[in-house]
């Protein structure tokens, strides 16, 4: 069976790919994710995650595809990457709590010498959110490795009223995007399930 490489620690993105017809391997990379002044935010998700595809690859090799991503929330200009402590995440949780932000996960895919890269953006509307909602929700220790300090796909679903765009994306990885340049690529023929 085929082999898809993952540089993702994100156990997220892991089960995503866990439906399609390959094995995916899961190989860390250890890359600095800080955003350069001036830099955009489909700029910096973009670059990063041809970063960790670019330090899987001088591991592993490229023998398979190595897919990567990074995924950052933006609201007014700044974007919000994984809360530092419990403080950070509720800030961020106040700043999004009743508005639209926006979620840009920027996509690297290297495989026998060639890269293509792009990046995803989805609008999320969050409901307005009390003071109690945000302390219960960080308490529950789920905010704490997400891009924002939410999971869509988890407890903090309670918060989205609304998705614009891909909601894979919003989970941290544009499928419909991913699976199609895999294709193009020459790795994926179909999407028939494993047996």
């Amino acid at each position: 069976m085929k082999t898809l490489i993952l540089a993702s620690a994100s156990p997220r993105r892991r089960d995503m790919l866990g439906f399609f017809p390959f094995i995916v391997e899961v190989v860390v990379p250890h890359v600095d994710e800080t955003l350069f002044p001036g830099e955009s935010p489909d700029e910096a998700a973009e670059r990063i995650a041809r970063a960790k595809a670019q330090a899987v690859a001088v591991y592993r090799g490229e023998t398979f595809p190595i897919l990567a991503a990074d995924t950052v929330v933006v609201i007014d200009g700044h974007v919000l990457g994984k809360p530092h402590n419990a403080e950070d995440a509720r800030r961020m949780l106040r700043l999004l709590a009743g508005r639209i932000h926006r979620v840009v996960t920027g996509v690297a895919i290297r495989w026998r010498g060639n890269e293509r890269f792009f990046s995803v953006s989805s609008d999320v509307e969050f409901k307005p959110l009390s003071d109690k909602e945000i302390e219960d929700y960080v308490a529950s220790g789920e905010p704490m490795d997400k891009a924002g300090a939410y999971a869509v796909q988890g407890l903090g679903g309670f918060m989205v009223r609304n998705v614009r765009g891909s909601v894979s994306n919003v989970v941290g990885l544009p499928l419909a995007e991913v699976v199609t340049v895999l294709q193009e690529m020459g790795f994926l023929d179909g999407i028939a399930p494993r047996s």
